[in-house]
């Protein structure tokens, strides 16, 4: 895949993004923790679809998502409850709330069903979202591998200080040592651990578009531009994307 990715881009890509992009399409096409690689790969397939689907967009101009009924535009390989939280997540997460969440495990989604489904938008969109600002097409969805979810989660896990349980910022066992080496991070970080493989996969991505999340504390870091101006993008877009972290 690395030869062609970026294949038709208008402007030269660096070659760790390249690289970082073919990392997360492996990780995308595997079996995760609680979806196999053919549910996962329909999960990227249902963000896409969610761009354009009639109920996201009536929902995102009601005054409230709740208040439009409907179905999504949907390939109809996973459940309604699983296209209802990638179509949110997908398409207003802004809105977002503790009662949508439970709304949804209560619909017979795991937590950790919930929190892979995220990890695998925030794929998705983030390099999607690349693709497009550059005006290249979006890279094809890779072929599916065969396998089991390894449904493997931390034994250190806790409940009680956000919507999904999550490893303390201090009890990061030998398992999930690499997920923050320094011994303390950010709840942004957090948020997906009790699927560790996604942080993994948000902190390889975020090193090549972003910055190296060990990097987070450096005000010298820099790139083409330097951390303020990287800061200062950075913001914009998330509000842009009506970021409610």
């Amino acid at each position: 895949m690395t030869q062609t990715l970026y294949a038709e881009a208008p402007v030269p890509v660096r070659d760790d993004i390249r690289a970082a992009d073919e990392r997360a399409w492996a990780r995308l096409a595997r079996p995760g923790a609680w979806w196999s690689g053919e549910e996962r790969v329909a999960i990227a397939a249902e963000v896409r679809l969610a761009r354009d689907c009639d109920l996201c967009r009536e929902r995102k101009q009601a005054v409230s998502p709740n208040a439009v009924q409907g179905v999504h535009d949907s390939a109809g390989k996973l459940t309604e409850p699983a296209v209802e939280v990638i179509h949110r997540i997908a398409t207003d997460p802004g809105r977002l709330t503790r009662a949508f969440y439970e709304q949804a495990l209560a619909a017979g989604l795991s937590d950790g069903q919930y929190v892979e489904i995220l990890g695998t938008v925030v794929t998705l969109v983030s390099i999607d979202a690349f693709c497009l600002a550059i005006g290249t097409p979006v890279h094809p969805l890779p072929e599916p591998v065969p396998g089991e979810p390894s449904q493997y989660r931390p034994t250190s896990a806790k409940s009680g200080e956000a919507w999904v349980p999550m490893i303390p910022a201090a009890d990061a066992q030998a398992t999930e040592s690499d997920l923050w080496p320094g011994g303390r991070t950010g709840n942004v970080i957090r948020a997906m651990s009790l699927v560790p493989d996604e942080v993994r996969g948000l902190k390889d991505l975020s090193a090549a578009y972003y910055l190296p999340i060990e990097s987070m504390g450096d005000m010298s870091f820099s790139r083409a531009i330097g951390r303020a101006q990287i800061e200062l993008v950075a913001g914009r877009v998330s509000a842009l994307n009506e970021c409610f972290y």
